[in-house]
């Protein structure tokens, strides 16, 4: 039993490693928008809801990462001020609904 323990960790350590280095080499950005930008028109082409919610948790933003407050409604307030009108009201709050659950907030 014990070297089957000591073969899962084995198995496991990089993996957590890789994880928890994606989160430090984040590509940063100075505008939501611009995340936001990058994420629905470029090469990922990310769903609209699904783009805010990344750029909110994933991706610094001004420095700031998770950059979209603390609350639900926080969220939206910031996202809706920050975004063009592309990101509709019912795909941003989706998007904040989302990162609260994501956040555990």
């Amino acid at each position: 039993m014990k070297s089957t323990s000591c073969a899962l960790l084995c198995l496991l350590t990089p993996l957590v490693v890789a994880c928890s280095d994606h989160a430090h080499t984040a590509e940063a950005f100075p505008t939501l928008q611009d995340c936001y930008a990058d994420h629905t028109t470029g090469g990922e082409m990310l769903p609209h809801a699904e783009a805010i919610t990344v750029c909110c948790i994933d991706h610094p933003i001004a420095g700031v990462a998770p950059s979209c407050g603390s609350s639900a409604a926080e969220c939206v307030t910031h996202v809706d001020a920050e975004l063009d009108a592309t990101a509709t009201p019912a795909e941003i709050t989706a998007a904040c609904d989302d990162y609260v659950v994501q956040l555990g907030i």
